[in-house]
C-alpha cells in the first residue's frame, strides 16, 4: 500500500486500534470480513445467503468445520460497534425467501455478527481454544473503495486523470454537458456558489450516466456523488474537477481556490474517516464483480472494470500476519474475488468465468501474492436462482438454464412476466481469455460481440419441510468462499 494514503497520525491510531483488538481478540476471538463489490455485484445478497445458509444447517459441504459437526451452534449476536448500522438481515432475507424479491442495494456501510461454536480438530487446539469465533460482517459499497486512491492525490492531479478519462471513448459523450460547461468558466476568476452548484450538478449526472445500467462502467470517484446521504447539498460534495489549471498555486477566493478547499474537505472528512475507522480494521474480504454484465456491455464496460479493480485492490492493506506483528499493525491476510451470478451460465462455463475473472485481476493477484496474503480467484452464485436442462435442438442437445425471469426482461422481442419459468440457452464463454478480449476487441464500436443471453431471474422458490420451516436458501460455491475466508480460524 502507497505510504502516501495515510498520514503518521494515521498508523499512529491504527497501531493502537491493532493493539487493542489483539488483547480483546486472545479474550473472545473474533475476525472482521469486509464484503465489498461495485454495483449490481449483490452485497446484500451474499451476507444474507451466507448467514441465512448458517443459520439454518445449509449445504455446505466445503466448509469443513459444518461438514464434519464440529460447530455446535451458531447465532446472532450484537455487533461490538455501536455507532454502525445493523445489517438488516431479517429484512433482506424476507424479501429473499417470502416476496421472492432482491434486496436493495448496499447505500451505506453496516455491520452484523454471527458467532460460531465449535470444537479444535486437534487435541493442542482444543486445550488452548476458546472454542469460539465471533464473525463481524462489515458491508459497505464498493464506490466508498474506488475514493481511496484520492487520498494519494491533490486537486490538481485528480481534475488531470478525471477530465482525461471522462473525454475517452464512449465516455466522451456522456460527459459533453459537463465538460462543455466547464470550458466556460475560468478557475482564476471569483468564486461564486452558483458556478460551483452548476458544476457539482454536471458531473454527477455525467457520473450517473456511467454507471446506468446501459453502459455499466465502473471508475467512477468521488463515491460519495453517486449516494450522498446525508452530506447531499454540503459544501464537501460541491465541486467538480477542473480542465486546464495554471501552474502554481490557486488565488485566494478563485474558483480554483474553492473547488480544491472543498476536494481536500471531502478527504479530510469523508475519505479518510472510512479508511481509517472501518477499511483499515479488516482481517479478510471478499470483493465480489459482475463481470456478466460488463461482458454484455462490451470492450469500455470491461477495461474500465478491469482499471476499477486495479485502482481498489491496490488500496488493500495486505499481507501476512504473524503472532508479534498484529500486535501493531492489521493486514488483509486472505481476499476472494468472486465473480457473482455464475447461475446465469451452464457449470461448464464456470471455470472459464473465473478465468476470466483471474484475468481482469491479474496485476493485483501478482503484487498481493508477494504481500504474503492469500488470494483466491472463483465464480459463485449467493443464491442460485436457476437450475440447468438439456433440451433438444435441431437434433442436438444443448444445454440450458432454467428460471423465471424478472417482469420485464426481454429476449429475442418476447418481454416475461416475472412468473413464467423458462429454458434459456445461455451461451458459452470462450475457454480462453485472451480470445474474449480479442473479440471485445474486434466489435464494431466497441460493442459486445452478443456471446451471453443475459437476463435477470426472480429468486428461486425456496421448499417447506413437513414442518413448516423453510429449507436454506441453494447456492453455487458459497461454502467455497466461506471455507477459504474462516476455514483456518476453525482448526
Amino acid at each position: 500500500m502507497p505510504p502516501s494514503l495515510t498520514t503518521f497520525t494515521d498508523e499512529a491510531r491504527l497501531a493502537l486500534d491493532a493493539l487493542t483488538g489483539r488483547a480483546a481478540n486472545l479474550v473472545s476471538p473474533s475476525i472482521r470480513l469486509g464484503v465489498t463489490g461495485l454495483s449490481r455485484a449483490g452485497k446484500t445478497v451474499f451476507i444474507s445467503s451466507l448467514v441465512h445458509n448458517l443459520l439454518n444447517g445449509g449445504r455446505l459441504p466445503l466448509f469443513e468445520a459444518g461438514r464434519s459437526g464440529r460447530v455446535s451452534k451458531i447465532r446472532l449476536e450484537p455487533q461490538p460497534d455501536d455507532a454502525v448500522p445493523r445489517f438488516q438481515y431479517e429484512e433482506h432475507i424476507r424479501a429473499l425467501v417470502a416476496d421472492r424479491l432482491w434486496p436493495d442495494s448496499t447505500r451505506a456501510i453496516s455491520q452484523l455478527r454471527i458467532t460460531l461454536d465449535y470444537e479444535s480438530a486437534s487435541g493442542w487446539g482444543r486445550l488452548f481454544s476458546p472454542g469460539k469465533l465471533s464473525i463481524d460482517i462489515v458491508d459497505y459499497p464498493g464506490e466508498w473503495l474506488l475514493d481511496l486512491p484520492l487520498l494519494a492525490q491533490d486537486f490538481r492531479t485528480f481534475s488531470r486523470n478525471t477530465v482525461a478519462l471522462a473525454q475517452s471513448g464512449i465516455r466522451a459523450e456522456l460527459a459533453r454537458d459537463w465538460l462543455a460547461l466547464s470550458s466556460t468558466v475560468d478557475p482564476a476568476a471569483h468564486a461564486e456558489e452558483a458556478t460551483a452548484r452548476a458544476l457539482a450538478e454536471a458531473f454527477t449526472a455525467y457520473l450517473k450516466a456511467c454507471k446506468s445500467d446501459e453502459r455499466s462502467l465502473s471508475t467512477l470517484p468521488p463515491g460519495r456523488f453517486l449516494m450522498p446521504g446525508d452530506l447531499e447539498g454540503s459544501p464537501a460534495l460541491t465541486f467538480a474537477p477542473l480542465p486546464n489549471l495554471a501552474a502554481g498555486s490557486p488565488a485566494r477566493g478563485s474558483l480554483h481556490a474553492m473547488m480544491e478547499r472543498r476536494y481536500e474537505a471531502y478527504k479530510a472528512h469523508v475519505v479518510r474517516p472510512f479508511f481509517r475507522e472501518h477499511f483499515a480494521r479488516l482481517d479478510r474480504q471478499i470483493v465480489l464483480i459482475d463481470a456478466l454484465q460488463a461482458i454484455n456491455r462490451g470492450t469500455e464496460a470491461v477495461h474500465d472494470l478491469e482499471r476499477a479493480l486495479g485502482d481498489v485492490l491496490d488500496c488493500f492493506r495486505a499481507g501476512a500476519n504473524s503472532f508479534l506483528s498484529s500486535f501493531v499493525t492489521r493486514r488483509i491476510d486472505r481476499i476472494v474475488i468472486a465473480a457473482t451470478k455464475a447461475d446465469h451460465l451452464h457449470h461448464e462455463s464456470h471455470p472459464r468465468l473465473e478465468a476470466i475473472t483471474r484475468r481482469l485481476v491479474e496485476r493485483a493477484i501478482e503484487r498481493i501474492g508477494m504481500s504474503g496474503a492469500g488470494i483466491e480467484v472463483m465464480a459463485l452464485a449467493s443464491v442460485r436462482a436457476t437450475r440447468e436442462a438439456t433440451v433438444k435442438h435441431d437434433g442436438e442437445d444443448l444445454p440450458v438454464i432454467v428460471g423465471v425471469p424478472m417482469a420485464g426482461e426481454r429476449i429475442d422481442g418476447e418481454v416475461f412476466d416475472g412468473e413464467r419459468k423458462t429454458a434459456i440457452f445461455p451461451g458459452d464463454l470462450p475457454k480462453d481469455p485472451d480470445s474474449l478480449f480479442q473479440a471485445l476487441e474486434s466489435s464494431p464500436e466497441g460493442e459486445a460481440p452478443h456471446l451471453l443471453n443475459f437476463v435477470r431471474f426472480r429468486p428461486p422458490h425456496i421448499e417447506e419441510t413437513g414442518g413448516g420451516l423453510k429449507l436454506s436458501v441453494p447456492h453455487i460455491r458459497l461454502d467455497r468462499a466461506l471455507q477459504y475466508l474462516i476455514g483456518d480460524r476453525l482448526a
